[in-house]
């Protein structure tokens, strides 16, 4: 992904990290969302009676069982997830854009991009799996009675017991369904970018070159 202008491009170890903390800045907000939608998705498990009805139903009842600061449980396995998926996705996409573009610097074609995007989605799923499973039991875990809960204090916490418990495979279990949902997600999304940023330098505005720089490394 070089420059087509005379401007000194962002290093990748940059472009990573910005990826990677817009990511993690992101899940900051989005987190009691994902907590509601665990919630949400396992209500009515195993044949009982649905516990949240709607979106608003579920938020009012963990406020209201669970208090403020528990819509931020798995907060950490959330981050974490980020920090492995997010950052190994953009690399090995950024990387086999590099490999594969001509001598000359011209960009690969859109479906060499979306064989990088399968690919660098593929491998961020693997490497993230860990961290997702993590999420999704420290966000369930209050809906179990206290008796059953796993009480994670945080990520690493989550990923130790489960490894000591129940086996290090553990870590990676439903890992194939996440794989194929980031190789769509992943061959959508960023081929897309790729091609659309690729469209708005080829005319060589300036005000469009400038905004794509700031955002260059954060999607």
């Amino acid at each position: 992904m070089t420059s087509v202008s005379g401007e000194k491009a962002l290093p990748k170890a940059t472009k990573f990290l910005f990826g990677g903390l817009a990511a993690m800045g992101a899940t900051c907000f989005v987190q009691p969302l994902d907590l509601v939608k665990n919630r949400m998705q396992l209500s009515g498990e195993g044949g009982a009676a649905r516990v949240h009805k709607t979106s608003l139903h579920a938020v009012t009842r963990i406020l209201r069982t669970e208090g403020l600061f528990s819509l931020y449980t798995g907060l950490s396995a959330g981050l974490f997830r980020q920090l492995t998926y997010a950052t190994t996705r953009l690399g090995v996409y950024t990387t086999l854009f590099d490999m594969i573009q001509s001598a000359d610097g011209s960009p690969p074609n859109f479906l060499k991009k979306i064989v990088c995007g399968m690919t660098a989605g593929a491998l961020g799923a693997v490497v993230g799996t860990p961290a997702e499973i993590s999420l999704i039991r420290m966000t369930a875990d209050g809906r179990l009675p206290v008796e059953q809960q796993r009480g994670y204090r945080h990520v690493f916490d989550a990923l130790y017991k489960m490894s000591r418990d129940e086996g290090v495979a553990t870590l990676w279990r439903g890992c194939g369904p996440t794989v194929l949902r980031a190789i769509v997600t992943n061959a959508a999304q960023l081929a897309t970018y790729s091609q659309a940023k690729q469209f708005l330098l080829s005319t060589r505005k300036k005000s469009w070159y400038q905004t794509i720089r700031m955002t260059d490394g954060v999607l």
